[in-house]
């Protein structure tokens, strides 16, 4: 639990301070800056910014604080930080060398797992993150297809062919057509106008699972354009169901991006597919010295044997719709907070229409020993057991009651 000195003597400002000073932003993960991490209240005294180790959902900051984490590392991790089978089977492929001048044979065995629960994997081809996987879906696509326009909808990771930042040649940009979420006529317009697309590519949850019209116009346009579908299942996948999305709504796209969860945030990301569409692979160049690194596969290995003994989405949207009741309650009966809960349990999220009380409501929590994200989203895991949930429910009236309006507002 929180210790009860002054949050200013703490060691955590030494992390950040020497983080900060070689470190742009403080740190290489772009959602843990924090300045990402608490907006206006990144300076707070009592919001932590590195911790020291993890265990189930619970994080142990640099100065001995105890977290119950809502974020579970982006979504990354759906078991439960550490957990022994998992930790288990990757200390058992670090032993025994995790990569060598051949592959290894859990590139093997991963790839046939993944062939039976995803829909559409009929190939397999792994890399390191999730970014990395859907440029290479980008890359088969228009490999495929001859063609170089896509037609997009989400977020796909930080690399060029999608991102908008400076860096990022406006010839690069121009090869892509963005349409609104759930939007039947714009993705119509869209895939419609100028040259035929080399795929559509779409995530099928942002705000709550896409709309079932909306899929089924994007396989629909896709064929009718002898374009490819693909769905960006990066954050969806082990998640919503162990297949994605699509095991859910039934509509399978020829292409699918995996990663986070899958591994249980060991470093492991895939494109799968079906096979006519998959073997342009071949007819292209996408490789990587480290993509098949044993302890990645051995990770998902395991997280692929949790889901075939346990439900384990199941048990991830349980947890999740318990942690949204309590906190959703809570901002009910405490409206001056000024935000709210949205989406679905597996994977919600708070919104405000003033980021400041978004930011206020994120440090009041950590000083009560509860990591929230800000925005999209919080993460249900197996390892939110029922007294993660209890700390949850008792940390709540104290959060509120320090954000009421008057002298005792949280960072004053």
């Amino acid at each position: 639990m929180t210790r009860r000195i002054p949050f200013e003597q703490l060691p955590d400002h030494d992390w950040r301070s020497r983080a900060g000073a070689v470190i742009p932003g403080g740190s290489s993960t772009g959602s843990k800056r924090p300045a990402a991490l608490y907006g206006s209240r990144a300076h707070d005294a009592a919001v932590p910014s590195h911790f020291e180790r993890a265990n189930g959902c619970r994080i142990w900051t640099t100065d001995g604080r105890e977290f119950i984490d809502c974020g579970m590392a982006l979504g990354a991790v759906g078991i439960g930080y550490a957990d022994p089978d998992i930790t288990r089977a990757v200390q058992d492929a670090a032993a025994t060398g995790p990569v060598s001048s051949l592959p290894h044979t859990l590139e093997v065995e991963v790839a046939e797992r993944l062939c039976s629960v995803i829909p559409c994997a009929e190939r397999v081809r792994f890399l390191r993150t999730g970014a990395e996987a859907t440029a290479a879906a980008v890359r088969i696509a228009r490999t495929l297809t001859g063609r170089e326009r896509m037609v997009a909808c989400g977020y796909f990771g930080w690399l060029d062919w999608n991102s908008d930042a400076e860096g990022v040649p406006a010839a690069v940009r121009s090869s892509v057509t963005w349409v609104p979420f759930g939007d039947v006529p714009a993705l119509e317009a869209a895939v419609r106008q100028g040259t035929p697309p080399a795929a559509i590519i779409i995530e099928p949850l942002v705000h709550d699972v896409a709309p079932l019209p909306w899929l089924q116009a994007a396989r629909r346009l896709a064929d009718e354009q002898q374009a490819l579908l693909i769905f960006d299942e990066v954050k969806t996948a082990f998640r919503v169901r162990t297949g994605g999305v699509q095991a859910l709504t039934g509509i399978t796209p020829d292409l699918t991006t995996v990663g986070k969860a899958m591994a249980n945030g060991y470093p492991l990301a895939a494109v799968v597919g079906r096979a006519s569409a998959m073997d342009a692979v071949m007819q292209t160049w996408i490789s990587s010295t480290a993509a098949a690194e044993a302890t990645g596969l051995a990770a998902a290995n395991a997280v692929l044997s949790w889901h075939e003994r346990v439900d384990v989405c199941d048990r991830m949207a349980t947890a999740g719709g318990v942690m949204q009741e309590i906190v959703g309650s809570a901002l009910i009966e405490a409206p001056w907070v000024g935000v709210r809960v949205e989406g679905p349990p597996m994977m919600w999220r708070l919104t405000a229409d003033v980021p400041e009380q978004l930011d206020a409501l994120v440090a009041a929590a950590a000083r009560e020993g509860v990591l929230l994200k800000r925005g999209a989203y919080q993460f249900g895991a197996v390892a939110h057991d029922d007294d993660a949930l209890d700390v949850l429910a008792r940390a709540m009236p104290a959060v509120m009651e320090s954000l009421m309006p008057g002298p005792r507002r949280v960072g004053d």
